[in-house]
């Protein structure tokens, strides 16, 4: 299942994904949803905070891009000028990642379990849903449209 963001835009790093990944990723996160179903809203909060905090593609790629064409520069300005081939390679695959949501890593960090912002914020909604944030919305608009 290919995803869309909030402004109708397919989710590339999904639609570049092998189906059995993205199924295994979606199917882990439903496990966990309903792990939670019946747990008291100071673990569902708690979980919640981790959703907050848990780090998704865009965040890994911009990180593990920055490390090595950094560790290039360095290499290249104290050892031997050839380690500037380095940010020469990882930056293109950035700008790849940008305009095609893919890029070499991106099929090793989602082996990994790297979610998409998307994906995380659906577990994230879903686990806001269970702990009731939502009720007094649906009470206003059933009390407004009888």
């Amino acid at each position: 299942m290919t995803m869309t963001t909030e402004t109708g835009e397919r989710d590339a790093v999904r639609a570049n994904t092998t189906e059995d990944v993205n199924a295994r990723l979606d199917r882990e996160a439903r496990q966990r949803v309903r792990s939670y179903e019946r747990r008291p809203a100071a673990d569902l909060s708690a979980r919640i905070d981790e959703l907050r905090r848990e780090w998704d593609m865009e965040r890994y790629l911009e990180m593990n891009a920055a490390s090595i064409a950094g560790a290039g520069v360095l290499l290249g300005a104290i050892h031997d000028r050839r380690w500037l081939l380095v940010p020469g390679i990882v930056l293109p695959f950035l700008l790849m990642h940008a305009t095609q949501g893919w890029c070499p890593p991106v099929p090793a960090f989602r082996r990994a379990g790297v979610r998409t912002r998307q994906e995380i914020d659906r577990e994230l909604y879903a686990m806001k849903a269970l702990r009731g944030d939502f009720q007094s919305e649906a009470d206003a608009w059933n009390a407004a449209h009888p």
